[in-house]
C-alpha cells in the first residue's frame, strides 16, 4: 500500500516537476551554455570558452557585485528589524485588523515598482514635493537626499517590505502561546522569551523572509538607477549593459552565473544551518 501511494505521488507530481524544469532549470541551462561561448559566436559546436569569467576579475566586476550583496544585506537586516514588530502584531495582537493591514500592504504591489519609485523621486528631488513646499513656507531649502547609497537602501526596504512582512507573520503565528506563557511563568524575561522561544520557533518564517528579501534585493536594478542616479553601479546594471548596449551575451551570462552561484550558495548555507523539520515538529 505504501509503495502504491509513493507511485501515485510520483506520477501526480511529475507534470508539475516537468513544468518547473522547463520554466526554471531550462533558462539557467541556457545562461550557463551562453556563458562559455566565444564572444559574438552563437554556436553549440565550439569548444567551451571561459574568457568571459576571466573578464569578471580582470575588469573589476567584483566591485558592483560587492555593492549589490552589501546593500542587499543591509536592507534585509533593516527589513527584519522594522517588520518584526508589525508582523508580531498581525499574528498575535491585531486580530481582525490584520486583514486591513494585509490588504493595505498588498495593494502597493498592484502598482508598478518603477512608478512607485518615480513617485519618491518627485517627492524627494530638489524643488520636489517636500523641498519645494518647505522652501515655500520657510524660505529655506535643503539638499535632496537622492542619489546616494542610503536612499538606494531605503528604496530596497520600501519595495521588498511585503516579502519580509508576510513570511515573518506566518512564522510568528507558528509560535504556541503556551510556550511563551510557560517561559514567562518560569521567570524568563521578555528578552529571554524572545531569544529562546519566539525567534527559534519562528525560524521558518525568518529564513523564508530573509532569503526572499536578500535574493530580490541583490538582483534589484530600478532602485540604483532611479533613486541612486547610478551613483553606485550594481551587478544587475552591468548584466543589463552586457546584454543590451555591449551585445556581449557570453559576458552577461557569465556575470549572471556568478551571481546565481553566489546567491545559491548563500541560500543553501542559510537553509542547512536551520533544521526546519525539527522546528516544525516533523522529526523528533
Amino acid at each position: 500500500m505504501e509503495r502504491l501511494d509513493r507511485r501515485l505521488g510520483f506520477f501526480s507530481a511529475l507534470p508539475l516537476a516537468m513544468l518547473l524544469a522547463v520554466a526554471f532549470l531550462a533558462p539557467l541551462l541556457v545562461i550557463a551554455v551562453f556563458s562559455v561561448m566565444p564572444q559574438r559566436v552563437f554556436s553549440l559546436f565550439n569548444a567551451p570558452d571561459f574568457s568571459a569569467y576571466r573578464v569578471f576579475f580582470q575588469q573589476g566586476y567584483y566591485g558592483p557585485l560587492a555593492w549589490s550583496l552589501g546593500m542587499a544585506l543591509v536592507s534585509t537586516i533593516v527589513l527584519f528589524l522594522i517588520s518584526w514588530p508589525l508582523a508580531y502584531g498581525m499574528a498575535k495582537v491585531f486580530g481582525r485588523f490584520t486583514l486591513v493591514l494585509t490588504v493595505a500592504v498588498v495593494m502597493s504591489l498592484f502598482v508598478s515598482e518603477n512608478i512607485r519609485l518615480f513617485g519618491w523621486v518627485l517627492t524627494l528631488m530638489k524643488g520636489g514635493l517636500v523641498e519645494g513646499h518647505f522652501r515655500a513656507l520657510t524660505g529655506v531649502g535643503f539638499e535632496s537626499p537622492l542619489y546616494n547609497v542610503p536612499i538606494i537602501v531605503f528604496g530596497l526596504v520600501y519595495v521588498y517590505f511585503p516579502f519580509m512582512l508576510f513570511p515573518l507573520a506566518q512564522g510568528i503565528a507558528m509560535v504556541p502561546d503556551d510556550a511563551r506563557q510557560a517561559a514567562a511563568d518560569l521567570g524568563a524575561s521578555r528578552w529571554r522569551v524572545l531569544w529562546e522561544i519566539e525567534l527559534p520557533l519562528a525560524a521558518p518564517g525568518i529564513v523564508v523572509g530573509c532569503l526572499l528579501s536578500f535574493v530580490l534585493a541583490t538582483g534589484a536594478l530600478a532602485e540604483s538607477k532611479l533613486l541612486g542616479g547610478q551613483s553606485v553601479i550594481v551587478i544587475a546594471d552591468e548584466i543589463e549593459t552586457a546584454f543590451t548596449y555591449g551585445q556581449n551575451w557570453p559576458l552577461g551570462s557569465a556575470l549572471s552565473m556568478v551571481l546565481i552561484l553566489i546567491i545559491g550558495a548563500l541560500a543553501i548555507v542559510a537553509v542547512t544551518r536551520i533544521d526546519l523539520d525539527t522546528i516544525m515538529g516533523r522529526r523528533r
